[in-house]
Formats: structure tokens, sequence, C-alpha cells
């Protein structure tokens, strides 16, 4: 059958799979606009999605599951629009924290999550594609945790574009994804994880983007509004958009093509300036 998707048919895809600092595979689903010649010599920016996810081995960690023969397809869930405005984009970016035997995955979560991050930006610009100082991240719910603490915590990424996030986890005392210990059992943890905790060291700029009625027990619109005051008060270039009415995902059009549009001048501010 046709491809319904027309507009991106010869939009470049391809699986990528490469190697972190520690022998992990990852891998990731590579998009490069249509024409793209990289003997021109041109250097495009590069925008990364991605969500953490645990895993208590490195095999299982370096499983992939991405498709190389699925049609592409535009969503407002990943960063594969952006293809078509001329920027090479690296969707669904394997980043496992892994804890094997007895070791927490969350004990090492930031050094894992730069770990990620950089082998992700190498491999690309290892294919001789990218500037590698023009480099966004973005993700949603825990991808924009990932992303907070990646701004805080590297200086891999130009821009971040973070949604529905969580900020500070002492919110969440109990627990959050798989994190099983409580506040008072691993305060260092929760608070080393904490983007709210560190916002002092955050100076990249960051889209902070929240669902009004977010109704995500681990995601409140809180969350956003305080780190929001936190780094502003700090003088980070940061921006904070409130969709109206919508939950922890976003249905209505007007928000959606909204949301589309300012993270599409978010980046042509930062990356392409």
């Amino acid at each position: 059958f046709s491809n319904p998707f027309k507009k991106l048919e010869k939009v470049h895809k391809e699986v990528i799979k490469y190697q972190r600092a520690d022998g992990v595979m990852l891998s990731g689903t590579l998009y490069l606009p249509e024409g793209y010649d990289k003997s021109s010599g041109k250097k495009l920016p590069l925008l990364i999605w991605a969500y953490p996810e645990e895993f208590k081995d490195a095999a299982s960690a370096s499983q992939s599951t991405h498709n190389p023969n699925e049609f592409t397809a535009p969503s407002y869930g990943s960063f594969v629009y952006w293809v078509v405005r001329g920027y090479a984009v690296l969707d669904d970016a394997s980043f496992p924290i892994i804890g094997e035997g007895d070791a927490e995955p969350n004990d090492t979560f930031i050094e894992q999550l730069v770990a990620n991050a950089k082998a992700a930006i190498d491999a690309v610009d290892a294919l001789g594609y990218i500037d590698r100082t023009k480099v966004g991240v973005g993700g949603h719910s825990y991808g924009a945790f990932m992303t907070a603490n990646l701004l805080t915590h590297s200086n891999l990424f130009a821009v971040g574009i973070a949604r529905s996030g969580a900020y500070n986890r002492t919110l969440t005392p109990f627990g959050f994804q798989n994190e099983q210990r409580n506040y008072w059992d691993a305060p260092a943890v929760y608070n080393t994880m904490s983007p709210f905790m560190n916002a002092s060291r955050m100076k990249t700029p960051m889209l902070l983007v929240h669902g009004e009625a977010d109704n995500n027990p681990g995601t409140f619109t809180l969350q956003t509004e305080r780190y929001f005051q936190a780094l502003k008060g700090l003088g980070a270039p940061v921006r904070m958009v409130i969709l109206p009415k919508e939950s922890h995902g976003y249905a209505s059009k007007q928000n959606i093509l909204h949301l589309l549009w300012e993270q599409d001048q978010f980046f042509e501010k930062y990356l392409k300036r």
C-alpha cells in the first residue's frame, strides 16, 4: 500500500547502533532531510528525543527494537517534524540506566544519563552529518526529567525541551518510576537526581511545557511552575508554556499546534542563529 505521509517519503531514515563508553550497545532511528548530501560540507543541527529506561543487566539494555521499515510518520510526541525544517533527528535514542546485581540503577543515574547522551552525539558526529555545537535534546514526562538533568550536569547541548516533567523528587517522596526507596532511605539520591535542587547549575536555554490539568500524580503542573520560578530567579534562559485544559498528554489541535510552534521558535532561535 502507498505511504500515507507523502511529504516525508523521501526523508532519509536509518537505524544506527553505537557503543557507550562502558561497552553497552545503544541504538536510535536517525532521520536526515530529503536530498541532504554531506559531501557538500554542510553540517546540520541535531535534535535528540529520548526516554530513560531501567535495566538489571547490560545485555537487556543493549537490545534494539527500532524498525527501519516503518513509514516515517509525524507525531507531536517526537522531533521527527523538524527533519523537514533542515534538522537531523535522532528519535527514540537508547537511554538505559543499568543496575546489575545488587546495584541500584539510580545510584549512577546522572553518570549514565550523560554517558548515553555523549555516545549518541559522538555516533552521529562520526557519520559526518552534524555540527555538534548545535544539538538539542527533549523528552516528555520522565524524558523531561532526563532533559533537565542533562542540561544541568553536562555541556553537551545548546537547547532543551522538557514537557510535563517532574523536577523536585522530594515531592514524590515514596518512589518514582522504578525507584522503590523512599526519600528518607535515600535522600542523597533524591536530591542529586532533582534538577530543582541543582537549579543554580542550569545555564542552557530550556523550554518548559506542561498541561494545565496534569492528572499524573508524579507530574503535577506545580512541578514545572516551581522549577521555572527557581530558574528564572537564578537568571537562567528559560521559558514556560502552560497548555490550557491539557492533562499529562495533549489532545486539542490548537494546543498541539501551539506546542509545535513554540518548539520551532526555540530551535530557530538557539540552533540556527
